[in-house]
C-alpha cells in the first residue's frame, strides 16, 4: 500500500494546524493510501488530535520522533545555536522517510533526508507552508526543491514563479487553518468596554519591532493614559524561545528584551508569550485592531477587516517595500512608539480608509471554495502520489 508521510518535527505547535487538517483529510478519502503521522513529542500528537475527527485520528499510524536519551540530550543542548533536535531525528528515523510515497512538511529540513536518499526510490516531498505571509525567507532557494507546494492562493503562488519555483510544481488548494475556526468569533479577554489591541511582534531580531520599541509600547500600555485601551501581547510562539536570536537571513544576532513588570502586573494587558490561544486565532479574532512588523498573522487578522499599525523601528519593513512586502499597502506604518501613540486616537478612522485594500489582499491570498482546503490538498497528494509511483520503484521495508 502506497504511504503519505506527514512530518510534524517541530517543538512549538504554531505550524500543526495548516497540516493535521490535511492529514485528516488523506486518511478519511483515501483509504487506500497509509496515512502516517511522525510527530516530535506527546504534546504536538495531542494538538494533532485536537484537530481532526477521532474517527479520522483512528485511521492514521503514528511514529514518534523518539531520539536516545544521550542523543536528545546532547541536541537540546544545541538546539540555541540550530535546530539540532529536529535534524537529528531526520537521521535517526530515516528508514520511514526511504519507505513512503510522500513526505508532506510545512518546512524545510526534511529536504536533508531527501538529499541522501536513492533518487529512484526516494519519495516525493511536499510542501504545504504555514503561514502565508510575505518575508523574502518565504521563497528559500530550497524551496525549488519541493516536487510539490500546496499554497493558500494565487499570491504565493505568483511569488513562488518570480523566485523561480516552477508553477507545474505549485498547486492552489485553499488555507487548512480557517477550516477549524469560526472567521466570526468575537473572544472576550477583558470585562470592559475598552478598545481592545493585539500586539504581535515577530522574532527576527532584524525584522522585529519587539528589540527597539516593544518594551516601552507595553511600558505605555500599563501607564495611566494607556489605560484607555486594553491590550493583548501575543507574540510569535519562538521569540521567547531564546534569549538571543539570529537571523541567518540578514546576518543579525540580538539579546532579546524581557518583558516589563508592570506589563505583567496591569489590569488591561494580557501576556501570553506560548499558550495555546496563540496557534487558533483567538487573540486575532478578540482584538479591535492589530499591532504587529513581520508576522504573517496579519493576514490572519485582516481576514475579517480591521485597523493595522505596523511598527517598524529601523525601517527595515519600508525599505523592501509594498512590491515585496505586500502588507505594507493596508495599516498605518510608524517608526517609534510615540508616532504609535499618536496615531492610536485614529485607528476607527485608519481601519475605514485600509479597509477596501485588506479585502483585495484577502481575496488572493486566501482561495476560498465549498470545497474544504484539507480535502483539495489530500486530493492533490493522493494525485501525486498516484504518478510518482508510475515511475518510482518499490522502496524498502521499514517499520
Amino acid at each position: 500500500m502506497p504511504r503519505a508521510l506527514f512530518l510534524f518535527n517541530h517543538d512549538a505547535a504554531h505550524q500543526v494546524a495548516h497540516l493535521a487538517p490535511v492529514a485528516g483529510a488523506m486518511a478519511r478519502l483515501h483509504p487506500d493510501i497509509e496515512t502516517k503521522v511522525a510527530y516530535a513529542s506527546d504534546v504536538i500528537r495531542a494538538q494533532i488530535e485536537s484537530l481532526i475527527r477521532p474517527e479520522d485520528a483512528a485511521r492514521i499510524s503514528w511514529h514518534e520522533l523518539a531520539l536516545p536519551r544521550l542523543v536528545a540530550a546532547a541536541a537540546k543542548g544545541l538546539d540555541r545555536l540550530a535546530p539540532v533536535t529536529r535534524l537529528a531525528r531526520l537521521r535517526s528515523h530515516e528508514c520511514i522517510f526511504a519507505a513512503s510515497d510522500a513526505v508532506i512538511s510545512t518546512e524545510r529540513t526534511c529536504l536533508r533526508v531527501k538529499q541522501r536518499l536513492d533518487p529512484q526510490i526516494a519519495p516525493i516531498f511536499v510542501r504545504v507552508p504555514h503561514g502565508t505571509g510575505d518575508r523574502s525567507v518565504t521563497f528559500h532557494p530550497d524551496h525549488r526543491r519541493f516536487d510539490l507546494s500546496l499554497v493558500a492562493g494565487p499570491k504565493i503562488k505568483e511569488q513562488l514563479v518570480a523566485n523561480g519555483v516552477d508553477a507545474t510544481k505549485i498547486e492552489v488548494t485553499g488555507y487548512p487553518k480557517f477550516e477549524n475556526i469560526d472567521l466570526e468569533a468575537r473572544p472576550k479577554f477583558f470585562d470592559n468596554t475598552r478598545p481592545t489591541f493585539v500586539y504581535n511582534p515577530h522574532f527576527d531580531p532584524h525584522l522585529s519591532s519587539w528589540y527597539d520599541e516593544g518594551p516601552e509600547l507595553l511600558h505605555w500600555f500599563a501607564s495611566d493614559a494607556g489605560q484607555a485601551y486594553n491590550l493583548i501581547f501575543a507574540p510569535h510562539v519562538m521569540l521567547f524561545r531564546k534569549t538571543i536570536h539570529v537571523s541567518p537571513e540578514y546576518k543579525v544576532g540580538r539579546l532579546r528584551p524581557e518583558i516589563p513588570e508592570e506589563a505583567l502586573a496591569a489590569s488591561n494587558i494580557l501576556v501570553d508569550i506560548d499558550g495555546p490561544r496563540l496557534f487558533d486565532m483567538s487573540y486575532m479574532l478578540a482584538a479591535d485592531a492589530y499591532i504587529g512588523d513581520a508576522s504573517s498573522q496579519l493576514y490572519e487578522f485582516i481576514v475579517r477587516p480591521r485597523p493595522v499599525f505596523l511598527l517598524d523601528p529601523n525601517g527595515a519593513l519600508q525599505s523592501q517595500g509594498e512590491a515585496a512586502l505586500p502588507f505594507l499597502q493596508v495599516g498605518e506604518r510608524v517608526a517609534t512608539t510615540s508616532e504609535l501613540i499618536t496615531a492610536l486616537g485614529d485607528w476607527k478612522t485608519i481601519g475605514k480608509r485600509d479597509r477596501e485594500r485588506q479585502m483585495q489582499l484577502v481575496a488572493h491570498t486566501f482561495a476560498l471554495s465549498d470545497t474544504p482546503a484539507s480535502e483539495r490538498a489530500a486530493n492533490a497528494i493522493a494525485k501525486a502520489i498516484a504518478q510518482a509511483n508510475e515511475r518510482r520503484k518499490s522502496g524498502p521495508e521499514c517499520a
